[in-house]
């Protein structure tokens, strides 16, 4: 199977409306993280001077901070092509075989969501990362043999928001690992008001404030919901993006002032509501909600559980008497 069926260059990614507008292309550009930008920057320049290539990179933290956009950067910085896949769509020896046979010294490969990589992969990239050669056998049963294919030095950049999937030797392999926390209002302002000017757009401070707050702390959302309210306000207003406007625009698309929306408030209902304040399994949310489970682990809940509202026990997902008031319901009584 040819590897370019799952693999996307730089230049492909651009074609997205986000890549070409709102994604920074260099760590000056890039806001937040200041911690892990300030590494990232020491370790490139590093290895650039030495002529190596960079250590390989594991990014985690919930969805929606800069992972990919980090991996991009990387490149960028290191002077390399950058090959994109998700970690799902390698599902033989053959995908990474074909893939990995096609590095060019100094290429980055980003995996994403590098946890659901199939098993077979995974252990064909430890002498990969290693030793930069793949293992190929040839042959069955007593006559089988083992050839080491060498291949180019290259930089794994893995991004995951489920760190605790990861194998041990897995994750021991990466020289790198950053973790990426949610963004402050302060940065989220910046990044709107960057990319409002990308947009060509006028934005006054107490909009840019609102939207930040609404945001979750995500930069994707952010982004999102800035072209959102772009919308309402060329089409409702003069085009400038006001407080009054922006109010008016997040209510209509359902995000409420805690940044919350339609199925949020749909998990908060069930186990306020549906299933009166008892412990819920998360298959039974998930059914009750008509979401996938894994997306309510890995996307809505974290946010959810930051803000106080649900809590996880050896029983199953129950509310916090915050989601009750934030509801406008009662909170039970406490026993």
């Amino acid at each position: 199977m040819d590897g370019e069926r799952f693999i996307t260059s730089t230049k492909i990614q651009l074609d997205s409306e986000l890549d070409l507008t709102l994604r920074p292309k260099s760590f000056t550009d890039y806001i937040g993280q200041g911690k892990v930008k300030s590494n990232l920057e020491v370790f490139i320049n590093a290895a650039k001077q030495r002529g190596e290539t960079l250590d390989h990179v594991l990014l985690y933290g919930p969805p929606g901070l800069g992972k990919t956009t980090i991996a991009h950067i990387i490149a960028n910085e290191m002077g390399a092509d950058i090959k994109v896949i998700s970690g799902p769509a390698l599902s033989s020896m053959l995908d990474i075989v074909s893939i990995l046979t096609g590095i060019e010294p100094g290429d980055v490969l980003f995996i994403d969501e590098i946890h659901r990589v199939n098993k077979t992969v995974e252990e064909a990239l430890y002498s990969a990362m290693e030793d930069f050669t793949l293992d190929i056998v040839q042959g069955k049963g007593p006559g089988a043999r083992t050839i080491k294919l060498p291949i180019n030095r290259f930089t794994l950049v893995g991004a995951t928001t489920r760190t605790g999937m990861l194998t041990g030797p897995m994750r021991d392999r990466f020289g790198v690992i950053c973790r990426l926390e949610p963004y402050s209002f302060d940065d989220l302002e910046m990044i709107i008001k960057r990319s409002a000017s990308i947009l060509s757009v006028d934005i006054d401070d107490d909009a840019c404030l609102e939207l930040s707050k609404r945001s979750r702390g995500t930069p994707r959302l952010a982004n999102r919901l800035v072209k959102r309210v772009r919308d309402f306000a060329q089409i409702m207003g003069d085009g400038k993006i006001t407080k009054e406007i922006a109010d008016k625009a997040l209510s209509c698309i359902g995000v409420d002032s805690l940044g919350l929306d339609d199925i949020d408030r749909a998990i908060l209902e069930a186990l306020t509501v549906k299933f009166c304040g008892k412990p819920v399994g998360i298959d039974t949310l998930a059914a009750a909600t008509n979401e996938d489970a894994g997306t309510i682990e890995d996307v809505i809940e974290p946010y959810l559980i930051q803000l106080g509202f649900v809590s996880r026990t050896p029983r199953g997902r129950i509310a916090m008497p915050q989601a009750y008031i934030h509801l406008g319901l009662t909170p039970p009584e406490q026993n």
